[in-house]
This record gives structure tokens, C-alpha cells and sequence, in this order.
């Protein structure tokens, strides 16, 4: 008798469109268990960028930035990527929306890698001394490789380190380091919620979105 092997392919790519996805949150356990969910707390992309990659801001059919929801998931992320071509931080800006606050990180360049975890306070990287932003939780974001300063050192993110917000969740947004290709951005927020990164383009950003 002969065996009959089936290979099953895999799809290469995931696009994290942030933590828990537009679909949702994590699934709870069944009804009448106690059993946790098993749902791992950091969800992790490799992908390597070469200067011929055609750069992709949302998977087909996505919905639109402007047609989301709140967030529903607080899992952190992480996207790593390489590239000849690491972009400039122009500055960062924020609004509050119907249910969530908006952070947009305004880029230039080639397309980065980036994190996003949950910290218990926020410190200047390199010298990892406590920055005075009093909040009642820290979610820290990291855009690596990235600058934000141009070849002569002059800042492209000016001002700061402290831009208060007083938004529905965000207390206010910090530039907690440009060291070494990695550029940090603070976010203090009244408390820990549910949140999401998207990749956009035309202009080029990354789109932080936190529940009130």
C-alpha cells in the first residue's frame, strides 16, 4: 500500500495590524471552566525589508484608519525588520476620538520595526534615568531602526521630551530616547486599556489607538 504525503503550505506573511488584530480580543475560557485563555501575551513578526520591497500600509480589504472601533486587546507587540533605509521621526501628534485617543508617529523613509509593551514607568534610554511623567500606566513604544535626528544631529522631533495631551486616556506622550537607531515613544495614560498599532502611508505612520 502506498502512503499519500500532503504538504500543507503556510502563508509566509502576517500583518499585525496591533494587538489582538481588528477582529478582537483574546478568547476567554469556555463557559463553566476555569481554565485560562491560552493566548500568548506578546505576539511577535519577523520580516526583513530590502530597498526593492514594495512597502504594504494594510492588508487587503482592511478597514479604513477612520472607520475603526475601540480597541479590544491589551497584548503587547512586537514587528522586527531590517532595511538600508531607516526612516526619520518628523514628530508625533495626537487627538481623542469616539471611544479611543489616536497617536500618530509621523515618518520618513523606509519602513521600521517596532514594539509596544507595557512598562511600570518610562526612562530615558542610554542613561535609564526616570522621566517625570506622573500617569497611572506606561505603555512604552519602540521604532527601531529609525532616527530622529538628521546626519548633522540637528532633532527632527523638536521639543520635549514631555508633550502633555489631556486626552480621554492619554495623559500626555513622551521622547524618551533617539539613541543608536532606536527611537522611543512614551505613552501615559489615566490607565491601562486595550490597544492596537496600524502601519499607514501616504504620508508614511504608524497609528497607536488606546481605549479610553
Amino acid at each position: 500500500m502506498k502512503r499519500t504525503r500532503v504538504a500543507l503550505a503556510l502563508a509566509p506573511f502576517v500583518l499585525l495590524t496591533g494587538c489582538g488584530g481588528l477582529s478582537g480580543g483574546p478568547p476567554s475560557a469556555a463557559p463553566g471552566t476555569n481554565a485560562p485563555p491560552t493566548v500568548p501575551r506578546t505576539a511577535t513578526v519577523t520580516v526583513t525589508v530590502s530597498p526593492s520591497t514594495p512597502s504594504a500600509s494594510a492588508s487587503p480589504g482592511s478597514p479604513g484608519e477612520s472607520k475603526l472601533g475601540p480597541p479590544t486587546s491589551t497584548r503587547e507587540v512586537t514587528v522586527r525588520r531590517t532595511t538600508d533605509n531607516p526612516p526619520l521621526v518628523l514628530g508625533v501628534r495626537f487627538a481623542k476620538h469616539d471611544g479611543f485617543d489616536r497617536v500618530v508617529i509621523d515618518l520618513s523613509g523606509g519602513r521600521p520595526g517596532y514594539s509596544a509593551h507595557w512598562v511600570p514607568k518610562l526612562v530615558q534610554d542610554g542613561s535609564g534615568d526616570p522621566i517625570d511623567a506622573p500617569g497611572g500606566a506606561y505603555l512604552q513604544v519602540t521604532v527601531t531602526p529609525a532616527n530622529a535626528h538628521g546626519e548633522t544631529g540637528s532633532p527632527t522631533w523638536v521639543g520635549g521630551p514631555v508633550f502633555h495631551a489631556g486626552l480621554g486616556n492619554v495623559r500626555s506622550v513622551v521622547k524618551t530616547g533617539d539613541f543608536e537607531a532606536v527611537v522611543g515613544v512614551g505613552i501615559v495614560l489615566d490607565h491601562r486599556a486595550a490597544f492596537r498599532i496600524l502601519e499607514q502611508r501616504d504620508p508614511q505612520r504608524l497609528v497607536v489607538d488606546v481605549a479610553h
